[in-house]
């Protein structure tokens, strides 16, 4: 195959989602050449099947349960049920403002943008679209896709993904979730918020099962009041097709009954039959294998995203874009600390952490040398005002600094900002202590929650 471009490239990146194209805008701001390849759209799972969508249907859902408790406020409105074509039409605008954003500054970084299929040909090269792009630096950044159990097939029909969940064209009446992680959460809350009746189906035993054990306790009691369903500990058998819908039956015995079955069991890297066996390149159950610098173990080849098995989230993706770019062009960068990257589950209400969490901390560190504190939103006045209730929690080393912040309740995710200072820049409770934060705002509970841990509580607190 000839090559496409009049001389080798300094790095071709194979994907153009979160990884791939922050390592692209990075890598061509600091004077590299970089081709960029991309089969389906620009953007990733995060633009177009994740992040920016489903925040969408959120915020829909939080404006469609505001007007329910419109009379509460004393306003008065009626609602009348949900529009889902304007709801996708309000979500696409949202994404193809971003979408023409983000190809304007590709376009604009002199980026060589591919469209097409690429195969990683050789340690140094991909082919696509019947050209071959050399570069002294391959980026494989192909992400990941939606995962299943073995022997469940999803349809797009009555048992689907997140992906045809997006784009389904009614509220269902009601629904099974399989799943009770990030993604089932989150459709769950939408789809309670829409008007659907909802049971989630977990085989372990909390919501949200990777987070702080209190935090989940308090999503499932809050789930509990919205009138969302689940079974904890429930170990998925089988699932058929009755006359208006589906049956899922558990290994306990129970079986569920609704409209439709989303499969929300996590998402898989996107790794098969695109060369990186042949090329040399160390996998593991369809993850590639990388070092603390991106690196793996074939000298020319790094990868980053969902392909790599650490945290999928679109923001880790960026970061590790960004760091192999900047390994490439030569400057010193350091590893990501994996504990410090804020984590955000958007349902209602929302579940946001940093750190590590208490049980964590106590194996780490030891039962006696863990210390934590608790601030209910109930002593909040800004929480007060929007109604919400939760917690914020903390997880101290003993007379060390703050490890692990974890915070249940509306809006939280916009509190994590400040968490994430905390727990990077390693703050003592006392220093986080004297600084203001501004009256009334959900984020002086945080400030609260660290006056209660340097012993001079303000308000309520256990």
């Amino acid at each position: 195959m000839a090559n496409d471009a009049s001389t080798v490239f300094d790095v071709v990146i194979l994907g153009g989602g979160s990884g791939g194209y922050a390592a692209a805008l990075r890598a061509a701001q600091l004077g590299l050449q970089v081709a960029l390849i991309e089969k389906n759209k620009l953007g990733g799972t995060c633009l177009h099947q994740g992040c920016i969508p489903t925040k969408a249907l959120l915020h829909a859902g939080e404006v469609a349960d505001q007007t329910r408790e419109a009379a509460g406020f004393g306003v008065k409105a009626v609602f009348e049920g949900i529009d889902i074509n304007a709801v996708h039409a309000y979500k696409d605008g949202v994404v193809s403002g971003l979408y023409k954003g983000l190809q304007g500054l590709v376009a604009s970084r002199k980026i060589t943008y591919v469209e097409g299929e690429g195969r990683l040909s050789s340690p140094t090269s991909v082919d696509v679209n019947g050209q071959r792009y050399t570069g002294r630096h391959i980026l494989l950044a192909t992400g990941s896709v939606p995962k299943s159990l073995p022997g469940l097939a999803i349809d797009g029909n009555r048992v689907i993904s997140s992906d045809h969940a997006l784009t389904l064209d009614r509220v269902p009446k009601s629904a099974i979730v399989l799943g009770g992680g990030v993604i089932g959460v989150e459709f769950a809350s939408v789809w309670k918020s829409f008007g659907a009746e909802v049971t989630i189906i977990e085989a372990l035993p909390h919501l949200a099962p990777l987070e702080d054990e209190n935090s989940s306790k308090l999503l499932e009691r809050a789930f509990r009041k919205r009138g969302i369903k689940f079974e904890l500990g429930a170990r998925f058998a089988g699932v058929e097709y009755t006359e208006t819908g589906v049956r899922a039956s558990l290994e306990n015995g129970k079986q569920v009954e609704a409209e439709l079955m989303l499969v929300a069991v996590g998402r898989g890297p996107v790794s098969q039959n695109l060369g990186y066996e042949e090329a040399g390149v160390a996998m593991d159950r369809g993850y590639v294998l990388v070092d603390e610098y991106c690196r793996t173990n074939v000298p020319t080849i790094s990868a980053v995203g969902d392909l790599i098995p650490t945290l999928q989230l679109a923001h880790v993706g960026f970061a590790e874009g960004i760091l192999v770019a900047e390994r490439i062009a030569g400057l010193k960068v350091v590893p990501i600390d994996y504990d410090g990257v804020p984590r955000v589950t958007y349902c209602n209400p929302e579940v946001a952490s940093v750190g590590i969490t208490e049980a964590k901390a106590k194996e780490l560190y030891g039962d006696d040398k863990v210390v934590t504190a608790k601030f209910n939103l109930a002593g909040n006045g800004k929480s007060k005002i929007l109604k919400t209730a939760g917690e914020i929690k903390l997880v101290q080393v003993k007379d060390g600094a703050v490890v692990g912040v974890h915070m249940v309740g509306e809006r939280m995710g916009e509190q994590v900002g400040e968490a994430q200072l905390i727990y990077n820049w390693e703050a003592l409770p006392a220093e986080v202590a004297q600084l203001i934060h501004a009256h009334p705002t959900q984020n002086e509970a945080l400030g609260e929650a660290h006056l209660a841990l340097a012993g001079k509580p303000l308000h309520n607190h256990d």
